[in-house]
């Protein structure tokens, strides 16, 4: 079996920044996508987010058709229109009651009998998801990194009980029709990505909170002295503080070392409502 082409209904629980990226790299790659959101006005700021991002991607010269692309998407209310999908990626909050209901909806609902029920998780372990469905043996962590459409990595973690079938059509999937680079991780919290990254993000946020350096000079500092892209508190207004504190937690959770704690100012800063990017303001304000 290709099973390159074999994958070509996907199904997309979330329309956030996240979802509507994975939604729309599938979709560019030629494939019909199902969005499922959690009511109207979600429904309808996901769309307006992806005709966005198709739009500024043709203005940029990057696509050649928007129309058609948006054409290949559906976005609805219904986690029912996923059940014909041949893999359908979880991509809401980072909540694990919230991904765990998820699944177990899912494993009812989609009825291919080799389809893949994958999660968008930067944290999870896998195995939690897994033992809630009827078919752990297909399901699998499939974590793609913000913005999508840009950023070319996607870690695949297969817990104890993932398929080596199901693993490999994950990677044809990723790294066939997406053109993404697929790296294996083991099913430990924060995976390879982010059980690096997190801890750098949270001494950023203590020497701040110490008042050792401000929040500007320690991003110029990585960026002008260690060549990174973007400074660690720029890093973590873009992935969202309510996100780096839950991963943070994740990883807390399953080693308990203390690199791994939430400080106590990114937890005010989520209690507050100051999220980064998506709120106007975090670490820095945006507009």
């Amino acid at each position: 079996m290709d099973v390159t082409e074999s994958i070509e209904r996907i199904g997309v629980v979330g329309g956030g920044l996240m979802g509507s990226g994975i939604a729309e790299v599938s979709a560019r790659a030629g494939l019909d996508v199902v969005v499922v959101e959690s009511g109207d006005d979600a429904a309808k700021s996901a769309h307006a987010r992806l005709e966005k991002s198709l739009r500024r991607a043709a203005d940029r010269g990057k696509l050649d058709d928007p129309d058609a692309v948006l054409g290949r998407i559906r976005v609805t209310t219904d986690l029912s229109d996923v059940a014909d999908r041949q893999l359908v990626v979880e991509a809401i909050l980072e909540e694990e009651a919230a991904k765990t209901a998820l699944f177990r909806q899912l494993d009812e609902i989609v009825t291919a009998p080799d389809a893949i029920l994958a999660s968008n998780t930067s944290s999870i372990p896998i195995m939690k998801l897994a033992v809630v469905t009827s078919r752990p043996e297909q399901v699998l962590g499939v974590h793609f990194f913000n913005p999508v459409p840009v950023l070319s990595l996607v870690e695949l973690v297969p817990s104890l009980m993932t398929s080596a079938d199901s693993l490999e059509r994950a990677r044809a999937f990723v790294e066939g029709p997406l053109g993404k680079k697929a790296i294996d991780c083991q099913d430990r919290a924060g995976f390879v990505v982010n059980a690096l990254l997190i801890p750098f993000i949270l001494s950023a946020i203590r020497m701040m909170e110490s008042g050792f350096a401000t929040a500007e000079d320690i991003d110029e500092g990585l960026v002008r002295g260690a060549a990174h892209p973007q400074g660690p508190l720029a890093l973590a207004d873009l992935i969202g503080l309510d996100t780096t504190k839950a991963v943070a937690e994740s990883l807390y959770e399953e080693f308990k070392e203390p690199l791994y704690a939430p400080p106590p100012l990114l937890a005010r800063m989520v209690d507050a409502g100051l999220l980064g990017r998506k709120t106007g303001r975090g670490f820095y304000t945006y507009t």
